[in-house]
């Protein structure tokens, strides 16, 4: 299998083992992924390119850049993988202590590049501001994943909805 070692409830499961920490194109019902072809319709008509199949299914790369919910994924699919309304994720995004402005170097990078103004910088004695996401505003988008110097934000399950 591609000389990766399998866990034991990966081979009792035919090989496959889920991934619950991928992030999934917005609209993509998780119960429709094993009618996924992976044909790739999605990976070429992603405009900003961070589609792209894992094991056979979809999957986003947020260091290749942001989604803009633009639907072209769900579009292009062949199959009936997505809602009409490319507008939920399967993750939120998190800032690890790894970020910079933890670190006590003032860094804004990740303010600068979200779109939805849904990273804010609390004030600090003694040190730079901190990033907080502002949950309500935060769409996932995952513009700050990739703008981030020291890597620190990533797209993380929700779980009541990771399904995959």
């Amino acid at each position: 299998m591609g000389g990766q070692a399998l866990s034991r409830r990966s081979f009792l499961r035919g090989g496959r083992h889920e991934t619950p920490a991928a992030a999934r194109p917005p609209g993509l019902v998780f119960e429709r992924l094993g009618d996924c072809t992976a044909c790739g319709a999605c990976e070429e008509v992603c405009p900003t390119g961070i589609v792209s199949l894992f094991e056979g299914t979809p999957v986003l790369d947020f260091t290749a850049g942001e989604c803009t919910f633009c639907g072209a994924c769900g579009d292009a699919c062949p199959e009936v993988l997505f809602d009409e309304a490319p507008s939920t994720f399967n993750h939120a995004i998190e800032i690890a202590n790894t970020c910079l402005a933890k670190a006590g170097i003032s860094c804004m990078t990740c303010r600068d590049s979200c779109p939805e103004d849904a990273i804010r910088f609390r004030p600090r004695i003694g040190g730079p501001f901190l990033p907080e996401i502002v949950e309500d505003a935060c769409t996932g988008c995952g513009a700050c994943i990739a703008s981030c110097p020291s890597q620190a934000i990533a797209a993380v399950p929700i779980p009541e909805i990771a399904h995959g």
